[in-house]
């Protein structure tokens, strides 16, 4: 650190109130009394937004304090803008003489990676009142200079977060773009020239003159799901099984994470929730209608009761072709509808048999499948690259607190760059 600055403890430059619980039988939700926060699930952008009153507070933290979390996830902040209870997950910390709020924020904002080192728990992820009074920080010599690091910081993580706030606005933009071409090519074909008629299904709308429209019954020659009970075959090795959480909605790819493996039984029940190459495996409870197109490298696995597995017809249809229909809107839309039209808040097999659809030739859905790929392939390209810059930027964005607040970069002359220069900053910082 800087030669003239000061190696000292939080505690000695700041007080620290931890909070503390009260009975749940003396809080309430009819906004009498205390606003009362128990944790960091009440912050949001700005100021937190308490979920419940307490008439006789234990702990309070006062207008202008630093809320800080003490439970998992540990670290994250607020300011109060009025008197709050607060609850043990949480404390409030108060810049003493010496200090300036708005340094000690940014302190605290950089010391991420040492309260993950020290925080411990069983049940969830926590730091003792002991690690925050002990922290260490190095405290510039003048508050002059300490608010003039705030104004940088300021300035300069708001332009920071505005580019990644871009990023994933864009994100989201190319997500439903992708959606849309999708949704559009197995729905309206490649051709934009040709006749359409209507389907006579609310969900599909028009589709090509010569595109059959019926029920998926007969694209599939075989619809099962899983057994309940198969918890008791997990194993360390075997077979694979497929679960709900090796599906996507964002593609028709298997996602070959959090893998189980399963011994099953050596009898027909095993038998008949095998998969095959091609088949499509749908989700009928959580997320309905996520899809994957089974390959090489789920084939020979086991389904759980939880996803229905559709064997096509192969000689109508193609399985990527499929996989595209059921992940595109119009077939998302009917199976919600299916499974959130009553009480029930699932799907059952005759919900996969009978969804309507538009059926091209087996050669049209090859070439939809084709320019499909291809263009997928073109999304995630651009979608990984926006996921790289949001996390290139949020490290920067955390290397220039740490530095600024240790004194790695000296701002002292530093001026806010004119208003003219600003979008030049911010190309430069784009690209940095």
């Amino acid at each position: 650190m800087p030669h003239e600055w000061t190696r000292t403890y939080l505690k000695h430059v700041a007080h620290i109130n931890m909070g503390q619980s009260p009975a749940s039988k003396d809080c309430n939700a009819d906004g009498i009394g205390t606003p009362f926060l128990q944790g960091n699930g009440e912050f949001d952008t700005t100021y937190p937004s308490a979920k419940q009153y307490c008439p006789v507070a234990r702990k309070l933290a006062d207008r202008g304090d630093i809320l800080f979390s003490v439970r998992a996830p540990v670290g994250a902040l607020n300011l109060a803008d009025r008197v709050y209870g607060i609850g043990r997950g949480l404390c409030a910390i108060k810049s003493l003489e010496g200090i300036s709020k708005g340094f000690l924020r940014w302190f605290l904002s950089s010391s991420q990676s040492f309260l993950d080192s020290v925080s411990t728990g069983s049940t969830f992820e926590a730091v003792s009142a002991e690690q925050i009074e002990n922290m260490v920080l190095a405290l510039p010599p003048t508050e002059q200079e300490q608010t003039q690091i705030t104004r940088f910081l300021d300035l300069e993580t708001a332009r920071i977060d505005a580019l990644i706030e871009q990023q994933q606005r864009l994100m989201e933009l190319l997500k439903e773009k992708r959606q849309a071409v999708i949704s559009h090519a197995v729905t309206k074909g490649l051709d934009p020239t040709v006749p359409m008629r209507d389907s006579g299904v609310e969900w599909l709308g028009e589709v090509p003159v010569l595109w059959d429209v019926m029920p998926s019954k007969y694209i599939f020659d075989f619809v099962t799901s899983g057994s309940r009970g198969w918890a008791e075959f997990y194993s360390d090795e075997g077979d694979l099984f497929f679960r709900i959480t090796n599906l996507t909605r964002d593609s028709i790819e298997p996602k070959l994470e959090s893998i189980q493996y399963v011994m099953p039984p050596s009898n027909s029940e095993g038998e008949r929730s095998r998969i095959r190459l091609g088949d499509i495996l749908i989700s009928i409870t959580a997320d309905l209608g996520s899809v994957c197109v089974a390959d090489q490298s789920i084939e020979s696995g086991y389904v759980s009761q939880h996803i229905a597995l559709a064997r096509p017809n192969f000689n109508l249809c193609a399985s990527r072709w499929i996989g595209y229909l059921v992940l595109s809107t119009p077939t998302k839309e009917q199976l919600v509808g299916a499974g959130y039209g009553g009480t029930k808040v699932q799907l059952n097999l005759d919900d996969i048999k009978t969804f309507f659809l538009a059926v091209p030739s087996l050669d049209e859905q090859k070439k939809i499948v084709r320019f499909l790929d291809a263009e997928i392939e073109k999304f995630d390209s651009l979608i990984y690259e926006a996921t790289r810059g949001v996390s290139l930027l949020a490290e920067r964005r955390s290397a220039l607190i740490s530095a600024a607040v240790t004194g790695k970069i000296d701002v002292r002359n530093w001026q806010p760059p004119a208003p003219e220069s600003e979008q030049e900053a911010q190309q430069e910082l784009a690209h940095g």
